[in-house]
């Protein structure tokens, strides 16, 4: 493998808890809620699909359906998308649906996983090309700088920057050319198997981790070392 490329969330990072996400943003905000409020409200996010990187929706409204599916496209989609969804769940102030979105681009609000950082400084050891391609509707790169971890990218390529989405094979490929890589010589490693799978289709060998919480997957990204080999 000449090179491998890298989904951020759920792959590399992990977002904060739907109730550690609610929390911090009250407290921003120096609003108290009763502790049995606040976790049926966390919970009712969570339904919600709300929190980006977090689940899905249990059931999405009609009226959002289509800017679901094109999210990832743009930086006014993403957020009209996610705070739409936030929006079916009532919170004390109106203004804490904006704040509850602007938390989840902070650093503070992500957790890589255990062995992200040694895999990372693994491949670049070998002297192996590193890409993160993500669907994503805002600039990731101040999480990786701030978790110590921008010093192993070569290249970011994310999807609202070029108004495209994986699966689609044209994002995989702007990958590519940015590492000057063939596709025939990268592995694509993710958690969706139909987002980060597209790459497949441009000729790149794919592996697919669990989506879990840190804590439940401490090494799931290791077998990547013996995989690029």
């Amino acid at each position: 493998m000449m090179a491998v490329l890298f989904d951020f969330s759920g792959t590399l990072f992990r977002i904060e808890s739907t109730e550690s996400w609610l929390r911090a943003v009250l407290d921003e905000a120096r609003i108290a809620l009763p502790e049995p409020e606040l976790t049926q409200a966390a919970k009712a996010l969570q339904v919600a699909g709300a929190l980006p990187g977090g689940a899905d929706p249990a059931q999405l409204p009609e009226d959002l359906a289509e800017m679901w599916r094109i999210r990832d496209q743009s930086a006014e989609l993403h957020r009209a998308a996610y705070t739409g969804l936030s929006r079916q769940v009532r919170l004390p102030e109106p203004e804490l649906h904006d704040a509850l979105y602007d938390r989840h681009m902070t650093p503070a609000a992500w957790t890589p996983y255990p062995d992200a950082a040694e895999v990372l400084y693994g491949l670049c050891e070998r002297g192996i090309g590193i890409g993160v391609v993500s669907n994503i509707g805002w600039d990731l790169r101040p999480v990786f700088r701030e978790h110590g971890l921008d010093r192993y990218v070569d290249a970011y390529v994310l999807s609202y920057e070029h108004g495209i989405q994986k699966p689609d094979l044209r994002l995989f490929a702007a990958a590519c050319e940015a590492l000057e890589v063939d596709p025939r010589d990268t592995l694509m490693v993710g958690d969706d198997r139909r987002a980060d799978g597209g790459a497949a289709a441009l000729g790149c060998q794919v592996h697919f981790v669990d989506h879990l919480p840190a804590a439940e997957r401490p090494d799931g990204l290791r077998p990547v070392l013996d995989l690029a080999d």
